[in-house]
């Protein structure tokens, strides 16, 4: 059982990174192996709608999202973490996030999904409330906490005195690996993953 934690701050050890790494220490003493991928300060093109990973399986700019893509199926449970800038997640991270579950929906479907924020004062739902999209989309189950999974605070110091953040993000991580371990009984009991349909596209305009 492996959990990727996506952090889509520009900082790699900042505040975003602190709360991860609560969630992934908790992860690891449950039993469950983390791993944290920072997509890096390098500028992240956001999708050209050009449709070419519809065959290929593969996006046409081959940077970060096309490595992280064809790891993958190593994950049970994704994370994805962002600082809040005006009220919703980074630039960066949603640019590379449009386009690894665009052409990944197979790749996703079945996983555990989560989303964490960090921010100084407000905007923090309206931001995670943008990255839980990406899994209601995808046939993932999301995993909640005890409370919205926020984090608050200007500097990793800081963010080490919010007491109720950092057990938000532990219970984060409790509720997941219990979930994986109970997808992972089922499984070895013969429950296999939903088989759905063939996806129907309903246009909204009729000629």
């Amino acid at each position: 059982m492996k959990v990727l934690l996506i952090n889509g701050s520009p900082r790699e050890h900042g505040c975003t990174y602190t709360a991860l790494s609560e969630i992934a220490e908790t992860l690891e003493k449950n039993g469950v192996t983390a791993e944290i991928f920072h997509i890096g300060k390098k500028p992240i093109a956001g999708c050209m709608a050009c449709n070419s990973c519809a065959s290929t399986g593969r996006c046409v700019i081959d940077d970060e999202v096309n490595k992280l893509a064809a790891r993958l199926d190593e994950f049970g449970g994704i994370v994805l973490g962002s600082p809040v800038y005006y009220a919703a997640a980074s630039g960066q991270l949603c640019a590379f996030l449009d386009r690894l579950f665009y052409f990944n929906s197979a790749k996703m479907a079945g996983k555990l999904g989560a989303a964490v924020v960090s921010c100084r004062r407000g905007g923090a739902e309206a931001a995670w409330d943008r990255l839980n999209k990406y899994f209601g989309i995808s046939s993932m189950f999301i995993v909640g906490s005890q409370y919205w999974n926020q984090i608050h605070g200007s500097t990793p110091e800081q963010v080490k005195k919010d007491a109720e953040g950092l057990q938000t993000m532990r219970t984060l991580a409790q509720n997941m690996a219990w979930m994986l371990k109970n997808i992972e009984a089922g499984r070895k009991a013969g429950i296999a993953l939903p088989k759905y349909e063939p996806r129907i596209s309903t246009n909204f305009i009729r000629e």
